[in-house]
């Protein structure tokens, strides 16, 4: 039997909390759950929210189309954002140079640095102080569909906002495109962030563009962020290891090699009940996922959870036996962004609805 929940995030807005007396602080458990939230919107920029449109209408100065509406949302899709945004891009760059070179005392002005910022699952209490500092410090950034909302607030008024997210199917830039971009903004002296959710460097391509902007002279640093099985599986009192239990970690992308749909190409070696399994962008691939898991050798016992929008005020849970997951997860509804979790370690959870020898039952199936 599979327990759905919903949770709250004890998330609160930074510029708030940073405002807020430290001798007021009340202690909160993030393990102190409830099964129903109320939420209007997203916590993420989803590509056609009115709040992104907004953030982004800077760039669409030439043509200024009224933000869409709710009922619009889904047919919202401009095909040529690129081309619309050349001309305020091209602008931003001229001011940007012209700002170096006024800077510049007849000397030759080096080249803008490039911070690739990891912010976390969703919950803004989650950032870094010094990812705190670089957003705030930043001209332009680049930032990826599960940036949430409330670190966008963080950024200065006078700095520039582009969205450069991918969801499946629509790629709002490519990443060729986005490397020229990160390229052609630190050549003319900026500041430049590109935001991502999680951390830069697990499954966020941020190596790759590490390694283009170092080729070509510039300067990247690397602000890690709370990656989404750390800080998911603490907000579900889930540990990655254990002893006894879990003497290993994996990370696992449920994005196949050449598309196809075998996510799980290393599954001999990963059916292993001693190594706890995390899986990204996982749900489409899932039933392929568990099947050839268990085909391997992994029990159909193994206790699992998969977590959408973890972190945030719209969180909801999945949990059930390896053998019922993705019917389950099917019969939830569940969309993306959603972290899998599969290994022993998941029933140490107070939120697992099994009892079992190895943890005792804190919460009961439903």
């Amino acid at each position: 039997m599979a327990l759905v929940q919903r949770i709250p995030s004890f998330s609160s807005n930074l510029r708030n909390w940073k405002n807020t007396n430290s001798t007021n602080h009340k202690p909160v458990s993030s393990l102190h759950y409830k099964t129903q939230i109320t939420a209007s919107s997203s916590p993420f920029t989803e590509k056609h929210s009115v709040e992104r449109y907004q953030r982004d209408q800077w760039l669409y100065k030439a043509s200024t189309p009224s933000p869409p509406s709710n009922q619009q949302d889904e047919v919202f899709v401009r095909e040529n954002d690129i081309a619309s945004q050349l001309p305020e891009l091209k602008k931003l760059l001229e001011v940007l140079r012209e700002k170096r070179e006024s800077g510049c005392r007849g000397g030759d002005c080096g080249p803008g640095d490039v911070f690739l910022v990891g912010t976390g699952p969703g919950d803004p209490e989650l950032l870094t102080l010094k990812a705190v500092r670089v957003i705030q410090s930043a001209d332009l950034l680049l930032y990826d569909r599960l940036v949430s909302n409330d670190v966008l607030e963080l950024v200065a008024p006078d700095a520039r906002l582009l969205y450069v997210g991918k969801t499946a199917g629509y790629h709002s830039r490519t990443q060729e495109e986005i490397h020229e971009l990160l390229l052609s903004f630190a050549e003319a002296g900026a500041t430049v962030v590109r935001l991502k959710g999680g951390d830069p460097l697990v499954f966020g391509r941020g190596g790759e563009e590490m390694d283009f902007l170092q080729q070509q002279g510039i300067r990247v640093q690397v602000i890690p962020g709370i990656t989404a099985a750390s800080g998911i599986a603490a907000e579900l009192g889930i540990p990655l290891t254990h002893r006894g239990v879990a003497t290993s970690v994996r990370f696992l992308t449920g994005h196949s090699r050449k598309g196809g749909t075998d996510p799980l190409f290393v599954a001999e070696n990963a059916a292993d009940p001693d190594t706890t399994l995390v899986v990204y962008m996982g749900l489409g691939t899932l039933p392929s996922l568990a099947q050839k898991l268990m085909d391997h050798g992994l029990p159909c016992d193994t206790p699992a959870v998969a977590v959408e929008r973890g972190t945030t005020p719209l969180q909801r849970n999945v949990f059930a036996e390896l053998k019922d997951f993705a019917t389950e997860i099917q019969a939830a509804g569940l969309v993306s962004p959603t972290l899998i979790i599969i290994g022993k370690v998941v029933e140490l959870s107070p939120l697992w609805p099994h009892c079992t020898k190895e943890s005792s039952c804190l919460v009961e199936s439903r």
